[in-house]
């Protein structure tokens, strides 16, 4: 429930923020007219993430044996990169309410109501794809999907951001998502660890050593606290080697990107 609660709060918020800098731009600058368009937008992103994951559901349902287990593995390694690329870009914005108050600028100097349509529901549908993807692959970890954490993790993500909204100059946005960043690259590791631990149950990858330790008698891994470790952060009572050398390899990765950041910038 833990995870599922934190990745749709993280994601909805993320949303949230982007709706309420746009509306309160608009207000702001004397628009609430093109409120509609925002409105707009938010319905079509909400609308095209139901059908992603409508589909993504169709085609998981499918699967059985051997190939379900590749794809799982698949969709892990993915969620670790797009959770990977995800935080690397909040890193990299120094300004998240002026650059997107500049998009909107730019779209209401040039009269492009739909401007600011595509701007709310790229960002709804963007948030919304991802927390399919995060879901489904923190559900694999966990052995299943918590309908209660989700929507209390939506509605607690939607409270927030309308007090960002009623605030937003007063609320350090880049700080909060700093903070929680430091969760998710925990979490996106133990995607990557579980993925290949996927690819080791399907014998797409050697095991090598099966577990090189086992202390699921101090922490069980299905147990009360060490299910949350486990789907929150990726814990593992008895790691395979490859599992160890992965997690550790991710985290490792994450600093480097982390101290190179600013080549990185000028790349992208």
């Amino acid at each position: 429930m833990l995870a599922s609660f934190f990745i749709t709060f993280r994601e909805t918020l993320e949303a949230a923020l982007v709706v309420g800098i746009i509306l309160a731009y608009l207000n702001r600058i004397g628009q609430p007219r093109l409120n509609k368009s925002v409105w707009w937008g938010v319905g079509a992103g909400i609308l095209g993430s139901i059908i992603a994951a409508y589909l993504f559901n169709l085609f998981y349902g499918g699967l059985s044996g051997r190939v379900e287990e590749i794809f799982e593995g698949i969709a892990m390694l993915v969620a670790a990169v797009l959770l990977t690329w995800m935080i690397i870009w909040m890193m990299k914005q120094e300004h998240v309410v002026r650059e997107i108050e500049s998009q909107v600028e730019q779209e209401v100097a040039e009269s492009h109501p739909f401007g600011i349509a595509l701007l709310a529901g790229i960002a709804v549908f963007r948030e919304g794809v991802e927390t399919v993807i995060f879901l489904s692959a923190a559900s694999f970890v966990a052995g299943g999907f918590s309908l209660a954490g989700s929507l209390l993790g939506i509605l607690s993500a939607i409270v927030l951001g309308y007090f960002f909204f009623l605030g937003i100059r007063k609320i350090k946005i880049k700080l909060f998502f700093q903070v929680t960043s430091i969760i998710l690259i925990l979490f996106a590791a133990g995607l990557v660890a579980y993925g290949i631990h996927e690819f080791q149950e399907a014998s797409v990858l050697p095991t090598f050593i099966e577990h090189v330790y086992d202390i699921n008698h101090v922490l069980n891994e299905n147990g009360p606290v060490g299910s949350i470790f486990k789907a929150l952060l990726g814990y593992n009572g008895n790691p395979s080697l490859l599992e160890i050398i992965s997690y550790l390899g991710y985290l490792l990765l994450v600093f480097v990107l982390y101290r190179n950041i600013d080549k990185i910038h000028k790349i992208f």
